[in-house]
């Protein structure tokens, strides 16, 4: 059976080191830190709370046709990164409209800060004796499906529109989703990424466990700490080659295949052997061998125990000597279901620009993470094929793959 090949043909992002493909480039060029006091919720009962917010966003830019009321900021997130990708693709309002195209975005949290808000309300309604009023706005913002409903509402679509929350590993799982439905033949072009906001849940849970870093993110530092909670959206357009062809698109790169599986061994503990499987089956899926990856752009958390887990699954792959190595959390922090999105159009912009991401913050290296992680300055490289890894809570593993388009 024939399958199609598919090509990015355009990119949008919102982040905390730019909200515009070249600002976010620049600032992966330059090693910049979205770094900062938390502004976005409630820090009452911790001290100092840094982590890495989406800075100076006005979504009245973005939309235009759906109230910004019903809207929660990870959905207005989602319609933001989508209209850039969009403009970036050429696809004007007009050739929207109607069309089938599908819609998939992965998320960890969905509208995180509207749930805050509806469990402070109910919180403050029980000690007061009150019964619980919920406000009706913000249950209907806080339904996860508005991440990709409110992009096919924007522009009029009605091809399939799906969020899926598979943690931190979602946005790999969103553009493989939207792989297999081009590749297929079952659409010429979809919508596809990941979308989260940063909120107090997600950052209490991780102080919980010990994981929060209180001041930087250091992947692959001896001295590492943990995670900077962030926050933000990467929205990627996919297209059948055909489709971009016949529309004369530019086209950025190929996504060369995926691939997926589950430790189902422990809830928050990765699994070395797991992660390894995931990577052959990727490179398997998209045709390619170990030796011929340029650059891994990894999950790279700042924990001890992704850190040294992810590591040693890249050495059973690739030997004693991998490819380089680094982490955009170290610049951005954890977007959660929209890190490995973004962490794809870093990986995209490595191959369209010729050069390797860095990781910051770095200080003394760790003999328990054998890797050349890149630190502190981008570098020039010659970037044909790159490996982009997403890993999550439940054992969740989803890896893309993208290489430089060839006709």
């Amino acid at each position: 059976m024939s399958v199609n090949r598919v090509v990015i043909t355009g990119l949008g992002v919102v982040s905390s080191v730019g909200t515009s493909i070249n600002e976010f480039k620049h600032a992966l060029l330059a090693g910049e830190s979205g770094a900062g006091p938390a502004s976005q919720f409630n820090t009452q009962g911790y001290e100092d709370v840094v982590n890495c917010e989406v800075k100076d966003f006005s979504a009245q830019n973005y939309i235009k046709h759906i109230p910004l009321s019903e809207l929660g900021r990870t959905s207005q997130f989602s319609i933001a990164a989508a209209k850039m990708a969009l403009d970036d693709a050429g696809f004007s309002v007009e050739q929207l409209s109607g069309r089938r195209i599908p819609v998939c975005i992965g998320t960890t949290d969905g509208e995180s800060q509207s749930l805050d808000k509806i469990a402070k309300d109910w919180v403050e309604a029980s000690q007061a004796g009150h019964d619980e009023a919920f406000n009706i706005d913000l249950v209907e913002q806080s339904v996860s499906a508005n991440l990709a409903n409110s992009i096919s509402r924007e522009y009029g679509l009605t091809g399939e529109s799906v969020t899926i929350s598979t943690a931190c590993a979602a946005g790999n799982y969103a553009i493989g989703h939207a792989f297999d439905k081009i590749r297929s033949g079952q659409a010429e072009a979809a919508i596809c990424g990941g979308s989260d906001s940063v909120c107090r849940k997600t950052y209490a849970g991780f102080f919980r466990l010990g994981t929060i870093a209180p001041e930087k993110c250091q992947p692959f530092d001896k001295n590492r700490k943990g995670i900077l909670t962030g926050e933000g959206s990467g929205i990627l357009i996919l297209e059948s080659l055909s489709s971009a062809r016949k529309r004369g698109a530019k086209i950025y790169a190929e996504v060369l295949g995926y691939g997926l599986n589950c430790d189902a061994n422990h809830m928050v503990s990765p699994n070395k052997e797991s992660i390894a499987a995931c990577i052959r089956r990727a490179h398997k899926n998209a045709g390619i061998k170990p030796e011929q990856v340029d650059y891994i752009c990894a999950h790279g958390t700042g924990t001890v125990a992704n850190d040294e887990t992810e590591s040693g699954a890249i050495k059973l792959v690739y030997g004693e000597v991998p490819p380089p190595v680094s982490s955009i959390k170290s610049m951005l922090g954890h977007s959660m279901g929209a890190a490995s999105a973004i962490a794809s159009i870093a990986c995209v912009l490595a191959i369209k620009e010729q050069f390797l991401p860095p990781t910051i913050n770095h200080q003394t290296a760790d003999e328990n993470c054998p890797v050349d992680c890149i630190p502190n300055q981008s570098r020039k490289s010659e970037v044909n094929i790159v490996q982009n890894n997403g890993f999550a809570f439940g054992g969740n593993n989803a890896i893309t793959l993208y290489g430089a388009f060839h006709e």
